[in-house]
């Protein structure tokens, strides 16, 4: 059985009350509700993290390293200078995809650049939180070359 990582970053557990208009209703519960019954049916199992502090996603990482196939990874804010998350995803080599509720290619530009996308394998933007959904559907396809097993 495959297991997945999730790591949500700072402010998502402000999710349906934070700017409902770019991130909607639901609450990160739901996320992980929908998470989890997706996981299930393509028989992964998921472990979902949310962490406001840098330090905190940085030592999960370190942990990930050899117990994870695949790692989804929204670090919100950190995804626009945390070199530290960069380096820790760079370091554990556990294929990643960077997942984005919002389209951050059309708001404040400040947001248009992510310094951690170099380092996954792809990134989903702008698709709400049917991003999650697809980037675990993309682990389905068992592709990835590093992959536990």
């Amino acid at each position: 059985m495959k297991k997945i990582l999730v790591i949500h970053g700072p402010n998502l557990n402000m999710l349906g009350i934070r700017k409902k208009e770019i991130y909607g209703n639901n609450t990160l519960e739901d996320v992980n509700n929908m998470i989890r019954e997706k996981a299930k049916e393509l028989n992964f199992q998921v472990d979902i993290y949310q962490y406001n502090g840098e330090g905190e996603i940085i030592s999960q990482l370190h942990r990930a390293y050899n117990n994870y196939h695949g790692l989804i990874i929204n670090p919100g804010a950190y995804s626009h200078y945390s070199i530290g998350i960069r380096d820790a995803i760079e370091a554990i080599d556990i294929p990643t995809i960077e997942v984005h509720i919002s389209n951050i290619y059309n708001r404040e530009s400040f947001r248009a650049n992510s310094i951690i996308s170099p380092v996954c394998m792809g990134q989903i933007a702008g698709l709400g939180i049917e991003g999650y959904i697809l980037a675990l559907e993309r682990f389905s396809f068992g592709r990835e070359s590093s992959l536990l097993d």
